[in-house]
């Protein structure tokens, strides 16, 4: 059978067999298999940049137009000894699923296909032809443990040249572990909270984490998502008024939208609605909070959430630079993302 375990999957992506054709890289942790699908990528060794070398399609895309992965696949590179097709947000698309069915049983000559899926239940369409097949690889991704966790704490660090205490250490592995993308955004977003220190401390930890005092953000912050300017306003300035510190609401705003930008994730790669989506959340959205972080997830799209996240992690830097600008910048961004949102509520 053409497939790993999940602990196989990562020393398979540091030497991958040269004979296989297919990698279909597949789990409900989406961060996870983008990422290791970039790892595969790069170890083609074709200029990823180049859209002569590197076709990148979207799994609807493959799906609208039949034969489009098996045309592709069969076209002679113009300026290079073969192709990478990157197929992403795959999922039980039938039309890819018999490509690539045609495609194991006559192997591409010319072309390496990578395809990044969903939660693929086993014995099920494009997973089973895959794990069939001679020529083709498939790999899973679920959910970080506790020793995955800490490698990519290790990698971040090592980018950063930055060391961590224990204490430190602990206390984020705890916020870590649903999402690899998530995660990985996380430990970046701390980073640079403590860029130019040679370590990163307890307080350090606890200042990115947010509600560590026994105050609650949630007011201003489900305005923000809300678009509701004006609540923001007063909740914001009631929050520094009483001494809170502007960052620990920027940093309870990115934590919301990434958690909803991995939701919105398995939305569109897994065709399920903002309910569903929520109810299988895990950690568990709060009862009380469903409804609006349903109607987040139908406002805001990926791109959006991209947006709004890059806002966020400027305004961090920022505050970093001039703290005695941190409020206004603070708010500016906070604002800012209202102000996004309450726009994409007219248009939904």
């Amino acid at each position: 059978m053409a497939q790993k375990k999940g602990y196989e999957v990562d020393s398979w992506l540091a030497r991958p067999d040269p004979r296989i054709s297919i990698v279909l890289l597949y789990g409900p942790d989406r961060g996870l298999v983008a990422e290791r699908a970039k790892a595969f990528a790069g170890k083609t060794g074709l200029p990823l940049d180049d859209p002569f070398s590197v076709v990148r399609l979207d799994g609807s895309e493959v799906d609208r137009d039949e034969g489009r992965l098996l045309d592709e696949a069969r076209t002679v590179p113009m300026f290079s000894d073969r192709r990478l097709l990157w197929v992403r947000n795959a999922s039980g698309q039938k039309a890819l699923a018999d490509d690539v069915k045609a495609l194991t049983s006559e192997p591409p000559r010319d072309a390496i296909i990578l395809i990044e899926a969903g939660d693929l239940k086993k014995g099920v369409g494009l997973r089973s032809i895959v794990e069939a097949a001679d020529i083709a690889m498939a790999l899973p991704c679920y959910a970080d443990e506790a020793r995955d966790i800490d490698t990519v704490i290790d990698d971040e660090l090592r980018k950063a040249g930055m060391s961590m205490t224990l204490e430190a250490r602990q206390a984020l592995r705890r916020n870590l572990g649903g999402d690899r993308l998530a995660s990985r955004g996380e430990i970046e977003k701390l980073v640079l909270y403590a860029h130019g220190q040679a370590e990163i401390g307890l307080d350090d930890v606890k200042a990115t984490s947010g509600d560590v005092s026994g105050l609650s953000f949630d007011d201003a912050v489900d305005a923000v998502l809300e678009g509701k300017v004006g609540d923001f306003d007063m909740a914001f300035t009631r929050h520094c008024q009483s001494g809170g510190q502007a960052f620990l609401v920027l940093s309870s705003a990115m934590r919301q939208l990434q958690a909803i930008q991995a939701m919105r994730g398995l939305m569109d790669t897994g065709g399920r609605n903002a309910a569903a989506v929520v109810a299988a959340a895990r950690p568990p959205v709060f009862f009380s909070r469903r409804k609006l972080v349903e109607k987040a997830l139908e406002r805001w799209n990926s791109e959006a959430l991209g947006r709004a996240l890059t806002r966020l992690q400027t305004a961090v830097l920022q505050t970093r630079r001039r703290p005695d600008l941190s409020v206004a910048l603070a708010r500016q961004a906070l604002l800012g993302i209202a102000v996004e949102s309450a726009r994409l509520a007219q248009r939904t």
